[in-house]
């Protein structure tokens, strides 16, 4: 389709373009990008449609590097289908998802099934990560070449820590090897078995507590093994401030790591678990409020290279329980953009900048693994590919859980929960030049 968006705002993260400016995509390209009403090319282009984009920004589509899809083993909690029309009713263009599906993404076949089906869906692009070892059990390496091939940008134990570092030693080496991220979590596997983050809140409710330790630990080792094997490895879903400052001395020291924060430890912290409601039972645990501050400068200053989602569906019977037994997780591809733009706006940061974490700075951490995407992925250039989202900065809306797209209606944002008001709603995301959503009205 020949597609022409007219009188929108561009903003481009990678590039620093802000202006007004029409866009032209074919064959699922940009063949053009220009102020309005300055002749050439576009004036005259040929569109099978065309969008008034007036009031809008139109930017790259969103890149989330920690999606749940919940396919294939885990339907009663989300169906492909659903999680990725909740990805594109979020602007998310393309999107990471970990190997802990039933059965785990061990063996290229899944891979490339799992590939086949998302392609089918044309809704969004899926990379996924395959398993660092077999089953996720931490005992025997998984092939990382034939997965590679097989189309998985990284790999990972998900939420699974290896508990023998002789084996995570080994797994680094070989990642080493062939060029590969290993994208770890860091959490002690002994002191990681709370429900709550430790402290006074934990205390209060009589809720076993997950310490600051259990993480700072686990980084600790991650850094040394980096150090030995220089192997690239992405940080997972930071969450302390202690934390924080491990990554930013590795950085400092000029170690391959990258991280990521969850968009709930952005927000939250464990004061709203108020009278033990379960939607915000989410992994890893909501902190204090020094350590969401130390989490929202770090992705200000560039310490966290990217804003995830976390998003993990969770089904009604296993989030009505109590606190303590209740499933962890939430949805959260369709509040991304949102909450990057409620941060943005908070640390008073230019729209481009916020923009950036979930845009052209994911895609850093991809790198090479993109293929042919590396180039224009997470940008808007000509000649670059048509991954779009466009959306309207003057309306806030409120998140009603039986108005999500995805399967999974618990998320700690929605009214019932913290009330919060959320900026920008989506209107329209292209992928592949293509509409894969569109908001009425």
């Amino acid at each position: 389709m020949r597609l022409v968006i007219r009188n929108g705002r561009v903003v481009d993260p990678a590039s620093g373009r802000d202006e007004p400016a029409d866009v032209a995509i074919a064959a699922d390209r940009i063949v053009g990008i220009q102020p309005p009403g300055t002749g050439g090319r576009l004036a005259d282009f040929d569109a099978d449609r065309t969008i008034d984009a007036a009031g809008l920004v139109v930017m790259p589509g969103l890149v989330d590097l920690a999606a749940r899809l919940r396919e294939p083993g885990h339907e009663h909690e989300g169906m492909l289908d659903s999680e990725l029309a909740a990805a594109a009713a979020g602007g998310v263009t393309s999107l990471v998802c970990p190997p802990d599906t039933d059965p785990v993404l061990d063996e290229p076949g899944l891979v490339e099934m799992l590939k086949f089906r998302a392609r089918k869906a044309s809704r969004c692009r899926v990379f996924p990560l395959g398993a660092l070892t077999r089953g996720l059990e931490g005992a025997v390496l998984t092939e990382m070449a034939e997965l590679t091939a097989a189309g998985c940008v990284g790999f990972s134990q998900a939420d699974v820590a290896v508990r023998d570092t002789n084996v995570l030693l080994r797994a680094l080496q070989y990642a080493s090897t062939f060029g590969c991220t290993v994208w770890l979590r860091p959490q002690d596997p002994w002191l990681g078995g709370g429900v709550a983050a430790s402290g006074a809140v934990a205390t209060r409710l009589g809720l076993s507590g997950v310490p600051v330790a259990a993480e700072t630990i686990a980084l600790h080792q991650i850094v040394e093994l980096v150090r030995v094997t220089r192997a690239r490895v992405h940080i997972a879903r930071l969450s302390s401030a202690a934390g924080v400052a491990l990554v930013r001395a590795a950085k400092a020291e000029g170690l391959p790591v990258s991280a990521d924060v969850s968009i709930n430890s952005l927000h939250l912290t464990d004061v709203d678990i108020g009278f033990f409601n379960a939607d915000m039972r989410v992994t890893p645990p909501l902190r204090q409020g020094a350590d969401r501050d130390a989490l929202r400068t770090a992705l200000a200053d560039g310490t966290i290279d990217a804003l995830v989602s976390d998003h993990n569906p969770v089904a009604e019977d296993m989030k009505n329980l109590p606190f303590g037994e209740a499933e962890p997780g939430a949805t959260g591809l369709e509040l991304l953009l949102s909450l990057a733009l409620r941060w943005g706006r908070d640390s008073g940061l230019p729209l481009a900048a916020a923009l950036a974490r979930v845009t052209s700075a994911p895609v850093r951490v991809l790198g090479e693994a993109l293929g042919s995407l590396a180039g224009s992925a997470g940008r808007l250039v000509e000649g670059g590919v048509a991954d779009l989202c466009l959306f309207d900065p003057q309306v806030e809306w409120r998140c009603e859980p039986q108005g999500l797209r995805s399967q999974g209606k618990h998320t700690p944002f929605s009214f019932a929960g913290t009330g919060m008001a959320l900026p920008g709603r989506v209107r329209f995301t292209l992928v592949a030049g293509t509409v894969a959503h569109e908001l009425a009205g």
